[in-house]
């Protein structure tokens, strides 16, 4: 494929002209008609993020490749070198449009709560008369989660443009969004604070309705900000992949957080799920942007970056607005990545610095890639068990002449996917693993929020037990 060229076309111009326009009007309409929401302020920054990453894109990438960020193409013929660490352009239009949006769900208090901004005729009670601008009413809790968000983003974003830098080995980076996530926990601790979950009803009798984790509940937050980035990051190594799954779980959360806003009556979690929506919003803009320079045939690299950035929004958001077990239901092929890769992880099996799929040149068609056992044998007990998933069709394996095992394909979703559909082109695993992804995804919603009555007296939708 052609080069990306490194300005947009007339008609591309004018499109993204006419798109930042429209957003602009409407967020300068969101400040001055106080009856406007803003969810609509979310929405155009989300379109403004769009129209900006699409073209910093296309302006940055000759830069990045002349400073060393690029990379070949391994599941190409022809190996081409594109622009890499595209991710880092993503992650600076969102922090800059989440930033932004600051003022906007908090506009109405910051009048209320400013001198001269509609109070002037306010008669005041004497117990507030020394405390300056009604600051007792402003929602301090809201902007303290917004700003713990941000800092962890910003953290985790380091991370991620370091590790495209300078390689950092997993051993030594897995922690980081553990440290990442000291704010949102530190929040959550003082605004939040609870620590139970619900028991299942046939649990009940024994454990009553409720069990407090007390500071386990902290490590499992922990966890969920460790795991949310490397799983994005493991499940990668063809064209679009890392942010397809990204766009697909993206859109997962904001249906859920939608029913919460559709709800006939006035729900305690809308806050949340709303917080949830400022920053997912955005986040879909630069992502869809990017996608488009991603797909099959890649023009450009995500890079590291956007990996992590991406896992810890869902993770953010997830803590921050109360639904963190819901978030697991719609990351079920990350979290089988996970476990099917563990073998490869842990060294129980060898593990090749890239366990991509590899081309056939030949026909054009994507295969499992292979590692090699070389002088290394499996351990005497692992040997049935490779053989036991080779024969499910779990895994590919070869033998050499004295029987022994010589190689076996790479633990990771994309090669078990080809293993059992058999060689496909590049776009087409892509596009259906992407599809899995959003089906195991719906069928999440649908048990958090249907089957999940079978064993839960109610929804938190309110819907009762049957």
């Amino acid at each position: 494929m052609a080069p990306l060229p490194p300005t947009l076309t007339r008609t591309e111009t004018l499109t993204h002209l006419a798109l930042s326009a429209a957003a602009l009007s409407v967020l300068a309409n969101t400040l001055t008609s106080p009856g406007e929401p803003p969810l609509l302020a979310s929405l155009s920054l989300s379109v403004l993020a769009f129209s900006l990453t699409y073209s910093m894109i296309r302006w940055l990438a000759p830069t990045f490749v002349r400073h060393g960020f690029k990379g070949r193409d391994l599941c190409k013929a022809n190996q081409p070198e594109l622009p890499e660490c595209m991710g880092a352009v993503c992650a600076v239009v969102y922090l800059i449009a989440i930033i932004v949006f600051i003022p906007f769900p908090f506009y109405k208090d910051i009048v209320a709560a400013t001198s001269g901004g509609g109070n002037r005729d306010v008669v005041l009670e004497v117990q507030y008369v020394n405390e300056g601008r009604f600051l007792h009413r402003f929602p301090h809790s809201k902007l303290a989660s917004y700003l713990s968000a941000i800092i962890s983003l910003q953290t985790i974003a380091l991370l991620g443009f370091g590790d495209d830098l300078f390689d950092i080995r997993w051993r030594h980076k897995w922690w980081i969004p553990a440290l990442a996530s000291i704010p949102i926990l530190v929040i959550y601790f003082i605004d939040f604070g609870v620590t139970s979950v619900v028991i299942p009803i046939p649990l009940q009798p024994y454990l009553g309705e409720l069990f407090d984790l007390g500071a386990l509940y902290y490590v499992y937050m922990a966890c969920v900000a460790m795991f949310c980035p490397q799983s994005i990051n493991m499940l990668a190594g063809i064209n679009g992949i890392e942010v397809s799954q990204s766009v697909v779980i993206a859109l997962l959360l904001v249906l859920n957080d939608s029913f919460y806003l559709l709800t006939p009556y006035p729900h305690p979690a809308t806050d949340s799920h709303l917080f949830s929506l400022y920053l997912l919003l955005p986040w879909l803009g630069v992502s869809v942007a990017l996608l488009t320079y991603n797909w099959f045939p890649a023009r450009v690299f995500v890079g590291d970056t956007y990996c992590y950035f991406s896992g810890m929004i869902f993770a953010v958001v997830s803590i921050l607005g109360h639904f963190s077990k819901t978030l697991f239901l719609l990351l079920v092929p990350q979290l089988f990545n996970f476990l099917y890769s563990a073998p490869q992880i842990f060294g129980l099996i060898p593990c090749p610095r890239h366990r991509l799929p590899r081309l056939n040149a030949r026909t054009g068609l994507l295969e499992p890639s292979m590692t090699v056992w070389a002088d290394r044998r499996p351990h005497p007990l692992l040997v049935p068990v490779l053989h036991l998933l080779a024969r499910l069709r779990l895994l590919k394996l070869t033998t050499g002449k004295d029987g022994e095992v010589a190689e076996t394909s790479n633990l990771t979703l994309l090669n078990l996917w080809l293993v059992m559909r058999g060689p496909m082109r590049e776009r087409r695993l892509a596009a259906e693993v992407t599809a899995l992804q959003a089906v195991l995804g719906l069928a999440g919603l649908f048990v958090r929020h249907s089957l999940a009555l079978l064993i839960f007296k109610e929804d938190n939708l309110g819907m009762p037990h049957l």
